[in-house]
């Protein structure tokens, strides 16, 4: 069977990458950015430190400052409007998954009109866009190498799944050291979200030779530097192999999929505003205990490759291990239940099926290697409270 593989036309890795920002754009024929960024990243002087490198190059520099954490389609208008009146030929994104991800679709909207809704799957958005150069400042959700992005409809409240060739990245600049200011609670939840991406794309149905490739090595950096790097502050060699485990793990899951955790930690983060990597990290030790019957070997595999057994010779062993140390990730990193991330108990059952509703219709539940019915994932959630 072949696979469409699909990544960012420029990738700058490495310490210091940043200042090959200016290069970038000349590469891409750019001449007039808008920084896409948010309020954090605005304090920190990032957005500034950005503005300086593109201002002895670009003609026109513009900044939207704005985007808000688990974006909606309302929060986009404003900056679609400044960067259509701006005549911006580029967006720089400047942040977490939030500003990547607002970024792919605030050029969408700017290319091609209409609203976020009309390009949510199963449509696959095909259509260019002006470029998108992303500059992660998180070692988590590897947005700055996917063909995805995650919006939430301000009517519905469904947390939308785009994706498509056209949501790619035309660039990417990995630098880990705008890593280095972490805060340790951001940097364990979008860890615990890089590691998940890893293992739902090698557990996924739609997992290909490609896909295995970086989903493997992703787990080799992840799994041994996550602690590490999310409670040692000068443990720079933790932090770049994070930085670069997690952009593997976003190619890995752009061309193979995640699965059911995913789609069922968006609801929690919809009706909730559990953080996408929190609700992923609550969910991923009980969803892959689920999944295991049904791939046994390629969940041994991830025991393996993060370094958890030496050999394949048990696979009850290999999943013991692995369940165990996803628990105590958890445990160490202080991933709250949801109870006690103050989540009202009566409410969250009265909406067990709603979210297992939403789960389904974002299709990430299909790619699992256990495929769940509704009442399958009412039970995981269930489950997940107690």
């Amino acid at each position: 069977m072949a696979n469409s593989i699909v990544l960012p036309k420029i990738m700058q890795v490495g310490g210091g990458a940043l200042a090959l920002l200016p290069d970038t754009l000349d590469a891409l024929k750019c001449k007039s950015a808008c920084i896409i960024s948010d309020k954090t990243m605005l304090q920190l002087g990032l957005v500034d430190k950005v503005k300086a490198l593109l201002t002895p190059y670009s003609v026109n520099v513009g900044v939207f400052s704005d985007v808000m954490p688990e974006p909606n389609d309302s929060s986009l208008k404003a900056a679609v409007e400044m960067v259509r009146a701006g005549k911006f030929d580029c967006l720089v994104a400047l942040g977490g998954g939030s500003a990547i991800d607002s970024a792919k679709a605030i050029a969408l909207l700017v290319s091609h009109q209409g609203e976020m809704r009309d390009y949510k799957v199963p449509r696959i958005i095909t259509e260019h866009s002006i470029p998108v150069i992303a500059i992660p400042t998180t070692a988590g959700t590897g947005s700055e190498a996917t063909k995805v992005t995650v919006i939430t409809d301000s009517l519905s409240d469904e947390k939308m799944l785009c994706m498509g060739p056209g949501l790619m990245p035309a660039a990417a600049i990995i630098d880990y050291q705008l890593t280095l200011s972490l805060p340790p609670r951001v940097a364990a939840d979008t860890g615990l979200d890089a590691l998940t991406h890893a293992i739902e794309a090698y557990v996924s149905r739609k997992a290909n030779l490609f896909s295995d490739q970086q989903a493997i090595a992703a787990m080799k950096l992840i799994a041994p530097n996550l602690q590490s790097a999310c409670l040692e502050a000068d443990n720079l060699k933790a932090k770049e192999a994070m930085m670069m485990g997690a952009s593997l793990a976003g190619i890995a899951f752009s061309n193979a999929s995640v699965a059911l955790v995913h789609g069922m930690s968006r609801p929690l983060g919809v009706h909730f505003h559990v953080p996408h990597g929190m609700s992923n990290a609550m969910l991923l030790p009980l969803i892959t205990e689920y999944s295991i019957p049904h791939a046994p070997e390629r969940y041994a595999q991830c025991a393996m490759h993060m370094g958890l057994v030496n050999n394949l010779e048990n696979l009850s062993s290999a999943h013991e291990a692995l369940i165990r140390e996803l628990k105590r990730l958890n445990q160490t990193l202080d991933v709250p239940s949801l109870s006690a991330f103050g989540i009202e108990q009566k409410r969250y059952h009265s909406l067990l099926e709603t979210m297992a509703e939403q789960a389904l219709a974002s299709g990430s539940p299909a790619n699992n290697p256990r495929v769940p019915s509704i009442p399958d994932m009412v039970a995981l959630y269930q489950s997940a409270w107690t």
